[in-house]
């Protein structure tokens, strides 16, 4: 069997791998199971913004019984990388513990569709989701990735294609890249407020893209913090 050594980490590369750490504290080895469980529970928490059942977490990982989920969260409370609180609500320690020089990921959903009247991290707006370095998408805020359509921005190098890591947030400040909603559909643009207007700037080489002017009451969905080139 072939393995690959970085630092503390072996990562043997067969279907039944495990993989081992070493902390300040503890030495733990960590099944494949358990890690995408800790993953679940993280990604559920962030996207979600509580934690998740047994009933929730065997659904997500499609196991036939919560008795499965319920024996792989003893094991992971037992090395110490989760715990409840007083409510009953799972917490996950594992980023304090997992080597600080390995990378972290979080998946962050990819929508097709933000509209209104539709919550919109609704699974029927999903089409998947891409793991993102927790290092870019920084916890504790909610992200969700777009596609850029249209040349309205490109003189701010958002091209068509490219995918758009979306921080959620409610409101902006001038000069800001937001995801706001005009006629019921997603537009990306430059935020301008003056007094009670607001003023949705494109950056185009194109001159059929207009400014859009709105009042204050314009519904933005999120900020965008970095754009992924088309690849």
């Amino acid at each position: 069997m072939r393995r690959v050594f970085k630092k503390n980490c072996i990562f043997p590369l067969d279907k039944n791998a495990r993989i081992m750490y070493t902390s300040h504290m503890d030495k733990h080895t960590l099944a494949r199971k358990e890690i995408k469980l800790l993953t679940e529970i993280r990604n559920w928490f962030m996207q979600k913004g509580y934690s998740p059942s047994i009933r929730d977490l065997q659904k997500s990982l499609a196991y036939k019984s919560p008795r499965s989920i319920t024996v792989l969260l003893e094991r992971l409370k037992g090395k110490g990388l989760i715990e409840r609180n007083e409510a009953g609500d799972l917490r996950v320690n594992e980023l304090d513990k997992w080597d600080k020089n390995s990378s972290k990921t979080i998946d962050i959903p990819l929508l097709g569709v933000v509209a209104c009247g539709v919550p919109m991290l609704a699974e029927e707006n999903i089409l998947e989701r891409i793991p993102i370095d927790t290092n870019i998408a920084r916890p504790p805020y909610k992200y969700f990735l777009l596609r850029a359509k249209g040349t309205s921005m490109n003189k701010k190098d958002i091209e068509e294609g490219d995918l758009l890591l979306v921080r959620v947030q409610s409101t902006a400040n001038n000069g800001d890249i937001v995801v706001a909603l005009v006629n019921d559909e997603a537009t990306v643009k430059e935020y301008r407020k003056v007094g009670n207007i607001v003023v949705l700037k494109p950056h185009s080489t194109d001159p059929d893209n207009k400014r859009i002017i709105l009042t204050e009451n314009l519904v933005i969905q999120g900020i965008v913090v970095l754009v992924i080139p088309k690849v």
